[in-house]
């Protein structure tokens, strides 16, 4: 049996995927409309949740 792994992002990685601002990063975490952990003083975000946000914004926008 294989698992996939499970995609982790910086702050800055999502910045560039999204083309957003830090501070704008930074707003969607702490509003939970993207989700993140951090590991010491590392904030990681999933890849999944930044698919789950995308996908989100387009229900929005249809």
């Amino acid at each position: 049996m294989t698992t996939a792994a499970v995609q982790v992002l910086t702050v800055k990685e999502v910045m560039v995927r999204l083309r957003l601002g830090r501070s704008k990063v930074y707003d969607l975490i702490r509003t939970k409309r993207l989700h993140s952990y951090t590991e010491g003083r590392a904030r990681r975000i999933p890849e999944s949740s930044v698919e789950d946000y995308i996908r989100a914004r387009l229900e929005e926008a249809a």
